[in-house]
């Protein structure tokens, strides 16, 4: 699958190692998928904790870290379709050689959330 013109514009300002692994996963993911949020300002990410939809102001999206992937056909964020998604940026973040962390193995899951390993990039 390609990613749709909304998507591309998403992962604008992300970090080129992470746009490639997200265009490289789209093009195995069994769940087609759309990039809902890549890079975002000061201001939307304190939209977003006033929202109860973040819970930190220190963002990995704030400095072009992370982007949040859902589901094409629902734009939704059930766990079978995001580990489907989950699997192909793993295979992909692998053949790539880039660190990748997935929100949905975190305590607190936030399974749309993908991220650069810190340890490899740090902000």
């Amino acid at each position: 699958m390609q990613l749709n013109e909304r998507s591309l514009r998403n992962l604008e300002g992300v970090r080129p190692e992470l746009v490639a692994v997200v265009k490289r996963a789209a093009e195995i993911s069994p769940v087609p998928f759309v990039v809902t949020e890549g890079l975002r300002s000061q201001a939307r990410q304190r939209e977003l904790v006033k929202a109860g939809k973040s819970w930190t102001l220190d963002s990995r999206h704030l400095t072009g870290h992370a982007v949040d992937l859902v589901d094409a056909n629902d734009f939704g964020y059930d766990i079978p379709d995001m580990t489907a998604i989950a699997s192909a940026m793993r295979e992909s973040a692998s053949e790539l050689k880039v660190p990748l962390v997935w929100g949905g193995d975190w305590k607190q899951r936030d399974t749309p959330h993908f991220e650069l390993d810190r340890k490899a990039y740090p902000a």
